[in-house]
């Protein structure tokens, strides 16, 4: 049998109320999260129930990304998100197993594609 742990965030944002800096969605802290690290990332509401998971090569990229595009899967919940949890994970495989993992194991809202339960 295989045990996997969930990783702990290596870096955490969330929305701030009113934000006087330029923000995305009222995030203003990107700049936390590592520009050219591999990873996963975790979006929460404020009752701490997880949303969405995603992995990327270079996390703040495709973190942004989500907040932008046109085709993301939360671009119709995207007020919702008030947390950002980010562990940097550098292995691919790795990434792979920890997001299928991650969005079977704490019943992830929005990804629909890598379901199992």
């Amino acid at each position: 049998m295989i045990n996997i742990t969930i990783p702990k965030p290596s870096v955490t944002i969330t929305k701030q109320k009113n934000p006087e800096l330029s923000n995305i969605y009222g995030f203003t802290e990107f700049h936390l999260i590592p520009r050219d690290k591999g990873g996963i990332f975790m979006f929460y509401n404020n009752n701490q129930e997880l949303l969405f998971v995603g992995k990327a090569r270079k996390l703040r990229q495709r973190i942004k990304k989500h907040f932008a595009d046109t085709v993301s899967p939360i671009k119709m919940h995207r007020d919702e998100v008030a947390k950002i949890d980010v562990c940097v994970i550098e292995d691919p495989v790795h990434r792979e197993i920890y997001e299928t993992y991650i969005i079977n194991a704490l019943k992830s809202k929005y990804n629909v594609d890598k379901v199992f339960f």
